[in-house]
């Protein structure tokens, strides 16, 4: 009879176990998920930032040498990302191609210009800087005009900023429900175990040599949970990096380790921290509140 108890107690606490890090696993993998969005958020707005270009009209009677010394100025300067020169030939190939018709039949001559298209550093695309990016370039003597498409730069900068704010609202908002669903795996684990706690208090345990054990058990639980939750992760990452590429989530080595580092961090505070609270809770408790 006390063979087949024990066997019934131990299939109850391993089935317990289970269930913590089954819980601790999916909130983990929502930390993770919300750690990736955060951190991958600004190389996505970079992304989209860097794709504006502004374009640098020359004087029509700027020279070979004279371009390849704008160019070499063009590229030491701390704001541009990459440059690209067409002449004025090309303009109108690239025109031509656009129209559906060769317009240069109809005018003799090219009235187009060569120019420098540059794009910028995701950190200078923003209304204020391009204005005086596009003053400072416009002081060079060969360049004529600088020339960028002002509504979309401010429509871009807008929309950023606005799901920036939500992104930040909702990720809080999930970050202290999965505190909350974490702590409450953690606090019904030991729950389980209040009439434990209680029979050591009586026969004389401290209150640090009662909590210590179920701290590091449920810290234990928690890197295993940390450990499948990341793994889990990093699979979901592959796969979204073999079929969107241009997000680039495994070749972010640094992202990555960013956030396995505080699915585990969080894993071990989140669970110490939860565990002290709710030994100390059932350590105030009376012996006959523990029933209730």
């Amino acid at each position: 009879m006390s063979k087949s108890f024990e066997k019934y107690q131990k299939r109850r606490l391993q089935a317990s176990y289970l269930s913590v890090v089954l819980s601790i696993t999916l909130v983990l993998l929502m930390v993770g998920f919300l750690g990736l969005t955060v951190l991958k958020y600004r190389n996505l707005s970079g992304y989209f930032k860097e794709k504006v270009s502004v374009t640098l009209y020359l004087k029509n009677n700027v020279t070979v040498a004279q371009q390849a010394t704008i160019k070499k100025s063009l590229l030491n300067k701390e704001f541009t990302n990459t440059v690209r020169f067409v002449s004025k030939e090309q303009a109108a190939q690239e025109f031509s191609k656009d129209i559906g018709e060769d317009f240069l039949k109809f005018l003799g001559d090219n009235p187009l210009k060569s120019y420098y298209e540059i794009t910028l550093k995701a950190d200078f695309v923003n209304p204020a800087k391009l204005i005086y990016i596009g003053k400072e370039l416009e002081q060079d003597p060969f360049i004529e005009e600088a020339a960028y498409d002002a509504p979309l730069v401010d429509l871009l900068t807008k929309n950023i900023k606005k799901i920036g704010f939500w992104l930040v609202v909702v990720v809080s908002i999930l970050a202290v429900i999965a505190v909350l669903l974490l702590n409450s795996s953690i606090r019904l684990s030991i729950y389980s175990k209040r009439f434990t706690i209680k029979t050591m208090q009586m026969v004389g345990a401290t209150k640090s040599f009662i909590r210590v054990p179920f701290i590091l058990s449920s810290m234990r639980l928690g890197m295993i949970g940390a450990f499948f939750a990341s793994t889990i992760l990093l699979f979901v990452c592959y796969k979204i990096n073999h079929k969107l590429p241009a997000l680039q989530l495994m070749e972010d080595v640094r992202v990555l380790s960013f956030v396995v580092g505080g699915v585990f961090g969080s894993a071990l505070l989140i669970t110490a921290v939860s565990a002290f609270m709710a030994t100390q809770r059932f350590l105030r408790l009376k012996t006959n509140q523990l029933y209730f």
